[in-house]
């Protein structure tokens, strides 16, 4: 059974609820889904997992949230080779910068070696129905090529 480690910054608790949406959608394909908020893991310990999901919110005018910087920064130091990766998060469309965390992890991920078969899933503020679609077509092309690199 493969197994994913979802990890995310969440203030208002919209990026939380789309980590929980994402990792619904997982166990739908028996997936194994661990959830952690980025304060309590370090990046290295992604390397324990098949794959991993890592969220954000972009915080006023595409500023990574304080509690996500650390985290962010020392991904710098693990060569993800071979996992498979993904960003997520919310943002305001209010502010230039929409959903900027989403595409600096998604860059970073790529830039460590990680392989990243979907584009980041960015929503305006909390998932609504349209979101949900959204994040079971993500899921779906994440887990497709989870399970032929697992």
């Amino acid at each position: 059974m493969a197994k994913v480690m979802i990890v995310y910054a969440s203030m208002t608790g919209n990026t939380q609820e789309i980590a929980d949406i994402l990792g619904e959608e997982l166990e739908k394909y028996d997936i194994e889904v661990e959830i952690e908020e980025c304060i309590n893991v370090e990046p290295e310990e992604l390397l324990d997992y098949d794959g991993a999901l890592i969220g954000g919110y972009t915080y006023d005018d595409g500023q990574l949230p304080d509690e996500f910087v650390d985290f962010y920064e020392d991904m710098a130091d693990v060569d993800f080779s071979g996992k498979v990766c993904a960003s997520f998060g919310s943002g305001d469309t209010f502010y230039d910068e929409f959903c900027l965390t989403v595409d600096l992890v998604e860059t970073r991920l790529k830039e460590k070696g990680a392989i990243v078969p979907v584009e980041g899933l960015k929503v305006d503020l909390d998932p609504d129905e349209d979101d949900v679609e959204r994040a079971e077509a993500y899921t779906k092309k994440y887990v497709d090529v989870l399970l032929e690199n697992a």
